[in-house]
């Protein structure tokens, strides 16, 4: 599956008041794994900042004035993302803001959804950590992803941390193994591994130093509180089998 982190940087909160994408970060996966391959531009917005959205992107107006504007990187971005997953955190916001870019690029491309399939990653965080705080932030000092570099917002940066914090957050059963029960099934038994059902379970042997502590620990629990726990769950001494294998 190939997979496409993304992240925005914009002049404001809404697009719907003419602000504009300011940057475009995008970091490739391929099975889950990254590729290199990474997209990134500047764009000239052609309108200014809102008041506090240039102070969280170190941005201005007169660095982008000589950037590329949407419509001159619209084919090289489209091709790069065209047919992935694409992974947003708080995707409804950038989704936004790119649609109404590709919408005043032309009407021929389209909706980011006629391309590509969309996963929110702040959903996702939302539903395994509900009635906390799922900011990229917040996720990485939960999920232990180092962000010590991250000073401004900066959108290739923000997809690299994001596609870690992602890796973190989806990481299961499937990391160690267990996503293809089939193919184990497949290639048949284990050399040396006994099947059979009716086969004597093992005993364990316990060396006669640990028991011995053991039950020094138990006796001192009794004297302490009167009993040990311990001794109600003891089974009644029963007949070894010599045919049980032992293990040490």
């Amino acid at each position: 599956m190939r997979q496409i982190i993304l992240d925005t940087e914009t002049t404001g909160l809404s697009w719907e008041r003419g602000n504009r994408v300011v940057e475009i970060g995008c970091v490739e996966f391929v099975e889950r794994r990254p590729t290199g391959r990474t997209f990134h531009t500047y764009l000239n917005p052609e309108c200014q900042f809102e008041q506090g959205a240039q102070e969280v992107t170190g941005l201005t107006v007169e660095f982008l004035a000589d950037k590329p504007k949407f419509a001159q990187v619209v084919d090289e971005f489209l091709a790069f993302i065209d047919g992935a997953e694409l992974v947003i955190h708080n995707a409804a916001f950038d989704v936004g803001f790119l649609d109404n870019e590709l919408r005043l690029a032309g009407a021929q491309y389209g909706r980011l959804a006629d391309r590509c399939s969309i996963e929110d990653s702040l959903l996702m965080a939302r539903q395994r950590f509900p009635g906390q705080r799922n900011s990229l932030d917040a996720l990485c000092k939960r999920l232990g992803v180092d962000n010590s570099h991250r000073q401004l917002h900066g959108a290739l940066l923000d997809a690299q941390i994001l596609a870690d914090v992602y890796i973190a957050l989806t990481s299961g059963q499937e990391e160690i193994g267990f996503a293809e029960p089939n193919a184990a099934a497949a290639a048949g038994p284990m050399p040396g591994l006994q099947l059979r059902a009716d086969a004597p379970r093992p005993r364990v042997v316990v060396a006669d130093d640990e028991l011995a502590a053991h039950e020094a620990r138990l006796e001192r629990l009794r004297k302490k509180a009167g009993k040990a726990m311990w001794d109600q769950w003891q089974a009644p001494a029963v007949a070894v089998d010599a045919d049980v294998p032992a293990l040490a």
